[in-house]
């Protein structure tokens, strides 16, 4: 069975129950079943080509909207890319799913402000994201100098409402990794949101208790952050128990057991300004186990029995539907979803991998038990 990296809090005791606030639960002594408004994903890599087709049908059969990370080879930072980008993604879908993908473009040195006036246009573009360069995969585009080749472009995303999306961490080689993204609050977004207190930004995969307390301190519907499942249930030592464990790896890397502890009391106080985004980054089994192998957890199989867990160990339940559905497309100031999955808490195993003609992708907790599943309704 998995655990957090600490003992878990006692779990909520639900005999035959009713919990306030929490719109469809249904539980005897044995079994508990919930009923959400179907989550979106808001931050999802599908990656394109044949690793797209094999993994998004792993997306769409538990959410309803995702927004789609733009670092392909090459990145998407057109419009017109956005579009062509969406039109594959449509395609791969399975013929009976209803999954909508929500667009974005990759912020560069120069992007234009026209280009961003042309994104809004699109209808299908819904934010524009932030990758220093070098922070993480396919990031070498990504921006040199926000400030001084990119004001423009963000100026012109107020005047459009169009959300920035941040991958919050200095890349500075003198910077420890682990201190990164504190880093990169204290020298670039404090001063961003005080240059531009209008900019909609969501700081994406927080790891520290610093970013807590940023987004926690910011004017509120301005600054959001998305938060995965891995940084909720693991801490750093996830990385060497029993040798180095490269399918923990991921960017940002996990932090100490301090961040990780306020991050899920952030996430399950039931604070609008965190929301669902698993950050799945699926790579080829062979990407992962070797000399240097890519940051990425591949975690779109699982991520909704892990978020489940943690709110049920927090005693936080009630609280799960807002994080999976609702924080996200109010920030977005776009509609909740009318349809519903169910969450039932019946054990399955992971699978130890997902065997496709081009390799492997190992999922996040391979071949361990998970206490809950979700299924359409």
């Amino acid at each position: 069975m998995i655990k957090t990296s600490v003992p878990p809090f006692k779990a909520f005791q639900f005999p035959s129950c009713k919990i306030t606030g929490f719109r469809h639960l249904k539980c005897n002594a044995s079994k508990m079943e919930l009923t959400l408004t179907r989550p979106d994903d808001w931050h999802l890599h599908l990656r394109d080509n044949e690793l797209l087709e094999a993994v998004v049908s792993h997306s769409a059969n538990h959410f309803g909207r995702a927004i789609v990370m733009p670092n392909l080879k090459p990145p998407i930072t057109t419009t017109a890319a956005a579009v062509a980008y969406r039109e594959s993604i449509l395609k791969a879908l399975p013929a009976s799913c209803n999954f909508t993908p929500l667009m974005t473009l990759y912020l560069t040195d120069s992007t234009s402000p026209d280009e961003i006036k042309l994104a809004r246009r699109s209808g299908v573009i819904f934010a524009v994201k932030l990758y220093p360069a070098g922070a993480t995969t396919n990031s070498q585009d990504g921006v040199t100098d926000l400030f001084g080749k990119c004001l423009p472009v963000l100026e012109e995303m107020v005047e459009q409402n169009m959300p920035l999306l941040v991958h919050g961490e200095v890349t500075d080689p003198n910077v420890d990794v682990f201190d990164r993204e504190k880093v990169f609050i204290d020298t670039v977004l404090q001063p961003l949101m005080k240059r531009l207190p209008h900019l909609k930004v969501v700081m994406e995969h927080i790891t520290t208790m610093d970013a807590v307390k940023f987004v926690e301190s910011c004017d509120d519907g301005f600054v959001a952050a998305t938060v995965t499942p891995q940084h909720l249930v693991l801490n750093r030592n996830a990385l060497f128990q029993g040798g180095l464990q490269p399918h923990s790896y991921c960017l940002p890397v996990l932090k100490r057991e301090t961040h990780r502890q306020a991050i899920v009391s952030a996430v399950t106080s039931g604070s609008k300004r965190f929301f669902l985004g698993t950050d799945s980054a699926p790579h080829e089994r062979r990407k992962k186990e070797c000399p240097c192998g890519c940051a990425g957890i591949y975690n779109a199989p699982v991520a909704l029995s892990l978020y489940a867990k943690i709110f049920e160990e927090a005693g936080a339940l009630d609280k799960l539907e807002a994080f999976t559905s609702f924080n996200g497309p109010d920030f977005y100031g776009l509609p909740r979803n009318t349809s519903h999955i169910k969450l039932k808490k019946t054990p399955w195993k992971v699978p130890e991998s997902y065997s496709f003609s081009f390799g492997d992708i190992v999922p996040m907790f391979a071949g361990e038990t998970l206490e809950w599943q979700s299924f359409c309704v």
